[in-house]
């Protein structure tokens, strides 16, 4: 596979997070650990179909636990941040700071051998985090659920974006091993579901669609479009095309009637498009 293949598959991924926050708030009321448990299930098994087509079987027995137990905790922890802020915070407001993950991985990844941060870098996570700080400032109290939401908005932009960034660092491994890492994390979802969740079902054909949606595509079948990305494609060309994704998933809540298509808040979304986009054209003009 070369290069801008990779890069072209992992750019599908980004194209299938714009509908995860439109599919998430849609699957409402089901809690943020059984819609880990379900969509990752469904995950798994497109994996396991992969495998068993391509004969990789042999493959997985060379992954070490360690990268098996990396996998599943980045998988199973930022969707189960993303989902419970959706659930307490408003969906547009708390998508958008979730989606400071692009920013993050250009970021990330000037640490890595043979990058390194430089000015506009840092510029572009001012204005990321300016966009960031407007989404709080129009108005919606920081107290009470929706601060928490957005706390855990952000602690999932770190998460993912440190998940990325490391899954470079260990690009030999197969991307079969993803499979694992959702059906790992499918199980360990439904635990943490049964132990801390009341098992709530989609009351509609709407929210059922949406959640089988969410396992096949935002939530499924895009780990292993990203992680083709990530290991094999151009990272940080994949950091400029995953800046457009704050401005998609708001351009899809708004079209799907979830939320208005407010000035400040599409204000907060071109910033941290475009403190994305710069710190990738930074990366790309100086590598």
């Amino acid at each position: 596979m070369t290069r801008k293949t990779a890069t072209s598959i992992g750019f599908l991924a980004v194209l299938l997070w714009a509908l995860l926050a439109l599919f998430t708030v849609a699957s409402t009321p089901v809690p943020a650990l059984q819609l880990n448990a379900i969509s990752f299930a469904i995950g798994g098994g497109i994996g396991l179909i992969w495998i068993a087509k391509n004969r990789a079987w042999r493959d997985l027995k060379r992954v070490s636990p360690l990268v098996y137990g990396f996998g599943t905790l980045g998988i199973f922890g930022f969707h189960f941040l993303y989902f419970s802020s959706l659930r307490l915070a408003p969906p547009a407001e708390a998508g958008l700071i979730n989606y400071l993950w692009p920013l993050l991985i250009v970021l990330f990844s000037g640490l890595l051998p043979g990058e390194r941060l430089r000015p506009l870098h840092i510029l572009g996570a001012v204005l990321g985090l300016a966009g960031a700080i407007l989404v709080i400032a129009r108005g919606t109290s920081f107290a009470g659920e929706a601060g928490l939401g957005y706390l855990l908005a952000l602690a999932g932009a770190f998460t993912w974006a440190g998940y990325s960034v490391i899954s470079r660092r260990i690009g030999h491994i197969t991307t079969a091993s993803v499979a694992v890492f959702c059906l790992l994390s499918a199980f360990l979802s439904l635990i943490s579901h049964l132990a801390f969740e009341e098992t709530v079902w989609p009351a509609t054909y709407i929210g059922w669609g949406a959640l089988i949606a969410l396992g096949l595509g935002p939530a499924g079948g895009a780990f292993y479009l990203w992680d083709v990305g990530m290991k094999k494609g151009d990272i940080q060309l994949l950091g400029t095309a995953a800046y457009a994704a704050p401005l998609l998933s708001t351009g899809a809540l708004i079209l799907g009637g979830v939320t208005e298509p407010r000035l400040m808040l599409l204000l907060s979304a071109g910033l941290i498009t475009a403190g994305a986009g710069l710190a990738a054209f930074t990366s790309r003009q100086t590598g």
